[in-house]
């Protein structure tokens, strides 16, 4: 693998798979005049960019990376229960392992698994393990109204983690009344779906039944920094906040890994602060509007070189 800062947050989807998971809520994906759409929507950026690893590639190099990780876009996650998800899943998960293996090094992948099936995710997860270039799966921080701490995403993660397999969540911006003007939907959706899904880990006993799971929050974690105390506090105060019987919310959020995606160097910085140094990443959002072309220029001003980054996103993949 080539050495060099690392990239765990990047988006990638073959042109065949436009038309998203089989009961997909989402229109397709498609591309006009050289520029991607979601239905009629804008993603602002080209569509190559997209889809075309000679692109990511070029794009790497441009922006200082030694090597990018793909995952879906959150628009191609299964959220949906029906029986033509297997053959999306596998069909993403072929092609991504294709294009990494075709890469020189340069590309890794986390893939696809069926939410709702666990037999088949099972077996989806033990051909991203014999694969060697996908190095874990993303998923959502939500499946309908429940989270990690439940079935059927819980026994996702255990059998990542009995996997060695890295899990990267990834928020779906979920429509609500008062988010829909501003992009509010994206601005303040996202960081709330991961900061839902950073409190079902840390208060929902899932990291102490899972101590070697390599679970990693986008977005620098969304609001959950800035809710640790509160969370501290709660759980000192109430029993119903202790039910899972867990280490408190201060020691368990260090067992969480971040992307360093906060677009702000105050936020940063309290990440660091609550986080565990050895557990921040690199990421760019890759190729998204909301995603910095300059994805180093973050982490270097808070103080985190190149060296940090890359080794602790290595312990991350398990490299």
């Amino acid at each position: 693998m080539t050495t060099g800062p690392i990239d765990v947050h990047a988006h990638w989807l073959p042109e065949e798979l436009f038309g998203l998971p089989p009961g997909s809520p989402l229109p397709p994906m498609h591309g006009r005049d050289g520029q991607l759409y979601l239905g009629d929507l804008p993603l602002y950026f080209e569509t190559e960019a997209m889809t075309d690893p000679r692109r990511v590639i070029a794009d790497t190099d441009a922006a200082g990376l030694g090597t990018r990780v793909l995952s879906a876009p959150p628009f191609a996650f299964p959220v949906v229960d029906d029986p033509g998800v297997d053959e999306y899943v596998g069909h993403f998960n072929d092609a991504l392992a294709g294009a990494c293996r075709d890469s020189g090094d340069r590309l890794l992948g986390l893939g696809l698994v069926s939410l709702h099936d666990v037999d088949s995710a099972r077996a989806q997860m033990d051909q991203i393990a014999a694969s060697g270039v996908i190095r874990g799966i993303a998923v959502p921080p939500l499946l309908g109204s429940t989270s990690f701490d439940v079935a059927p995403m819980r026994d996702l993660l255990r059998l990542a983690a009995e996997r060695d397999l890295a899990v990267l969540v990834h928020p779906m911006q979920l429509p609500r009344p008062e988010w829909a003007s501003y992009y509010l939907v994206n601005l303040i959706g996202n960081p709330v779906e991961t900061t839902t899904a950073a409190a079902s880990l840390v208060l929902g006993g899932v990291l102490e039944e899972l101590p070697n799971l390599r679970i990693c929050m986008l977005h620098g974690g969304g609001c959950a920094p800035a809710l640790v105390g509160r969370w501290e506090h709660g759980w000192k105060q109430r029993a119903d906040v202790r039910t899972a019987e867990t280490r408190s919310p201060r020691e368990g959020f260090a067992g969480l890994w971040f992307d360093t995606l906060t677009h702000d160097a105050a936020a940063l910085e309290l990440l660091r602060a609550q986080s565990d140094p050895t557990h921040l990443m690199c990421g760019s959002d890759y190729p998204f509007d909301m995603g910095l072309p300059q994805p180093l220029e973050l982490p270097h001003a808070a103080g985190i070189d190149d060296a940090t980054l890359e080794r602790n996103a290595r312990k991350f993949l398990g490299l």
